[in-house]
């Protein structure tokens, strides 16, 4: 979690005979919002489930493990808002992630199974984030994959290096890494990158075709000092064309966004994201070949315990957006504004 919100310290202890004690968490929130100019498939407000997971886990001992579980919602800037029932059957199913976790050593780890992508800046649900809305460099990244992945740490180093399926695809043909430097104990420095080494052909809701078969870098800069705390950073990814996928023609996206978070008392915090995306090429990587957007996100946040409600007003403005691909009811408007709500506790 890298956002506002803070989990349990005291998580509740599970006996269970061999594996020994086990933390058992969990995340229940509710969500609601309005919005302008809705996607045909879309609606102009809703309430829902944002999340209603539990997480159990094995924290000691050289054999961990991590299972996550329950209902979802993936709100994104500038996308359809897909209800929890649909998201969880659409995407990555009742247990999100789940993963075995190896340490042979203090500085090394292994790890099998459903694991959040290394890939982008932010992380997959809502709880986790300065926002609640994830951002438009977000929607051009991968969330879960399904994999192998062998993390390090000695000084100032941290890394991770991942062979995975992408963007869920079930081929596992991607290769991912990540690696930080902390220059100091307020200031990080993470270089990102993944690449399809293959021809991927499958895609689904969970995984975009030209997306799946990209290569993609992030290059991130972490400061904290006094109340705040900044990330800005930017983002390259390129398809190449591929005849034999139906890409006839390449295209790549390319990005720059600035998180930042105040904490302004004990209880309450402000988080702010601006971001700017382009795509060139005659592949559609957004709103039509060539187009671009920009976004602007205000996110105050309360928490008292396990207790946590927040505001959300995001804007969304698009450049160069084709007609037939853009926002509102015939796809032709280009700028969305949103409010949302999210309550609930982090138990």
């Amino acid at each position: 979690m890298s956002g506002p919100l803070t989990a349990n310290p005291n998580p509740l202890a599970v006996e269970a005979g061999p594996l020994g004690a086990l933390d058992l968490t969990g995340a229940l929130s509710g969500l609601a919002f309005g919005q302008t100019d809705a996607a045909p498939a879309d609606r102009n407000a809703a309430v829902d489930i944002g999340n209603a997971q539990l997480f159990l886990q094995s924290t000691e001992g050289w054999l961990q493990f991590f299972v996550q579980a329950g209902a979802y919602a993936l709100p994104s800037l500038g996308a359809a808002y897909v209800n929890s029932n649909r998201t969880a059957h659409q995407t990555y199913g009742f247990v999100p992630e789940a993963y075995l976790k190896v340490t042979p050593g203090d500085e090394i780890s292994i790890e099998f199974g459903k694991l959040p992508s290394l890939i982008g800046v932010e992380s997959t649900f809502t709880f986790e984030n300065l926002d609640i809305e994830r951002g438009l460099l977000w929607n051009q990244t991968s969330s879960v994959s399904n994999g192998i992945q062998v993390n390090f740490s000695q000084g100032q180093w941290n890394g991770s290096i991942s062979w995975n399926d992408g963007y869920y695809s079930g081929r596992y043909n991607w290769v991912t890494a990540a690696a930080s430097y902390a220059l100091d104990a307020a200031q990080t420095v993470t270089f990102i990158a993944g690449a399809n080494l293959g021809h991927t052909g499958f895609s689904s809701f969970a995984t975009p075709l030209a997306q799946n078969n990209s290569a993609v870098a992030d290059l991130a800069y972490n400061r904290a000092f006094g109340r705040w705390t900044i990330t800005p950073y930017v983002q390259f990814s390129r398809v190449p064309p591929d005849d034999r996928l139906g890409l006839h023609a390449g295209g790549s996206a390319y990005g720059a966004a600035v998180l930042a978070s105040c904490k302004l008392n004990d209880d309450w915090s402000m988080a702010v994201r601006v971001e700017e995306l382009d795509t060139a090429g005659h592949l559609n990587l957004l709103y039509g070949a060539g187009s671009g957007a920009w976004s602007a996100t205000l996110t105050p946040t309360y928490q008292e315990g396990v207790f946590f409600a927040r505001a959300e007003a995001s804007y969304v403005g698009i450049e160069n957006g084709k007609s037939g691909l853009a926002l509102g009811r015939n796809l032709d408007e280009d700028s969305q504004a949103r409010l949302m709500l999210e309550t609930g506790v982090l138990f």
